[in-house]
Formats: C-alpha cells, sequence, structure tokens
C-alpha cells in the first residue's frame, strides 16, 4: 500500500468532474470506436448481453462514463448499475440479489462478499480515495480543519460508521483526537453530500471524488488526517454472475489504462 504524507490544510473550490474527464472520455471513444463493430451489429469479441454492477456510490459518476464506453465497445451489451452503500450491496449480494460485478468502497465490505464464497476469485484493487470536507460555496463558517466541525451550532453529517465513508471518517477524527456528534448519520456519501447540497448541513465528511462531483455547488477542505484514512476499493466477479463473460470484460475496462484514466480524473488515486 503506497504511504501518503500529511499535507497543509486548505480550502480550494473544485472544478465540474465532467469538465475533468473530457479528455479522457474522447480517448475512450477513440478506442472503441476503432475495430469493435461487426456487420450483423454484435460485439466481435463474442461479449453480449447484459452486465449488472453492484457499485459504491461514490463510483456513480465515473463508472457510468465507463459503462457507456463499454456498450459501445461492445455493440449488443447494456451495462446496468446499483450503486449505494457498499454494506448495503454486500447484503443484497450475499442475499440472493443477481448481480456480475461487485466494486466496493473498502476491503471491509468486500470481506462479507468473500466470506461468504459469493466471489469468483480474488478481489483486485483498482482505486483508492481519501476525505474532504464538504463546505457551502465560499466556506461562509471558514472551516479549515476537522477540529472546526466541534464549533457550537455548526450542523455537520457523516456518514454511517458501517458504511466504508463513514468508518474512514471515524478514523480521521480519532487521528486528529476530535469527538464529533453529527446532526445525522446517512446511508452513503451521495446523501451526506446532498445535506450540504441543499443546505440542511453546514459540512460533510465525504470523498474528495463526490467533492469534485458537485462542481460549485460545495467547497473542498483538505485536512491532514485524511492521509490515515483512505479507502481502497476492489473490485471482483461474482461467483454466480449469470454473464460472467461480460463481467469480465468490464471489469478488465476498469483496470485498462483508459479506465484509470477516467478514474484519475474524477479524483481518484491509484492503486
Amino acid at each position: 500500500m503506497t504511504t501518503r504524507t500529511a499535507r497543509s490544510t486548505r480550502t480550494r473550490r473544485r472544478a465540474p468532474w465532467a469538465a475533468g474527464t473530457g479528455a479522457a472520455l474522447l480517448m475512450l471513444g477513440a478506442c472503441s470506436s476503432s475495430g469493435s463493430d461487426s456487420s450483423d451489429g454484435s460485439s466481435p469479441d463474442g461479449v453480449s448481453g447484459t452486465v449488472t454492477v453492484f457499485a459504491a456510490a461514490s463510483l456513480k459518476e465515473s463508472f457510468t462514463a465507463l459503462g457507456e464506453d463499454f456498450e459501445k465497445r461492445h455493440p449488443g451489451t447494456e451495462v446496468t448499475f446499483s450503486f449505494g452503500g457498499s454494506d448495503s450491496l454486500a447484503a443484497s449480494i450475499t442475499g440472493g440479489a443477481p448481480a456480475d460485478v461487485f466494486a466496493s468502497a473498502s476491503p471491509g465490505t468486500m470481506k462479507i462478499v468473500t466470506d461468504a464464497a459469493d466471489a469468483a476469485g480474488t478481489p483486485a484493487a483498482f482505486v483508492r480515495n481519501e476525505l474532504e470536507i464538504a463546505t457551502l460555496p465560499g466556506n461562509p463558517e471558514g472551516i479549515s480543519s476537522l477540529r472546526d466541525l466541534t464549533a457550537p451550532g455548526l450542523k455537520v453529517v457523516l456518514c454511517d460508521e458501517e458504511v466504508p465513508c463513514g468508518a474512514a471518517a471515524r478514523k480521521a477524527l480519532g487521528a486528529a483526537r476530535v469527538k464529533l456528534t453529527p446532526v445525522s448519520y446517512e446511508q452513503d456519501v451521495k446523501a451526506a453530500l446532498t445535506k450540504v447540497r441543499l443546505k440542511e448541513a453546514d459540512a460533510a465528511v465525504v470523498y474528495r471524488t463526490d467533492v469534485r462531483s458537485a462542481g460549485d455547488k460545495v467547497e473542498g477542505v483538505e485536512f491532514p488526517e485524511s492521509a490515515d484514512a483512505v479507502n481502497d476499493y476492489p473490485i471482483v466477479r461474482l461467483k454466480d454472475a449469470p454473464n460472467a463473460e461480460a463481467a469480465d470484460a468490464f471489469i478488465a475496462l476498469v483496470r485498462s489504462a483508459a479506465g484509470q484514466e477516467v478514474l484519475t480524473r474524477a479524483g481518484f488515486l491509484k492503486p
């Protein structure tokens, strides 16, 4: 695992995610348009049908883009997604929900699936993610650290502690020796960020990728303790995948240089 050094705390406004991935999507499109069509409209490599991907909520924007590219690369395929808290997705999989691929926001939630013998093979880490504090645009409360989140009257939201972003926030708060009582715990990182976007909260501890995807609707505040709570994201084909061939092809795209370009432009770190 790569060791990241702590950085000085600073506030900055994030550019919209779509602007940051434009070049990567153009590259993906150029790659997928070359040699991917056949006379009968099917994929020349035999990949076809629907591939169902269960993925952490923080992957929504980048995986949606990769899904669109996958369909271009493999005519006749369709990628469907179920995004949400990794713990809930893992519970659905072990409960028998039909899916081909699982991409989790932490090894811990992936372990729920592997312990149940529902994974085909060994999960592979494909990206990493770290936390930021999301504030209202302009950071009107002047938040510059985790300790600032304890200010009287400040409404702070965290992810539920069972969700990877909540577990990471708890770890970062522990490293900062900060005790924080949020106004609510949310089921996934998108729900936590939405509270800030709707001005129902002053701040939320979320992934930096989600701050970036929100564009100018929130502002991100970095803090050094985020280096103590970086999450690895593993991906795996599921044992009872209805479309194993397409599942392997989608995972290959995610882990390819082109897929990694989309993910890093969204703010993810390389594994």
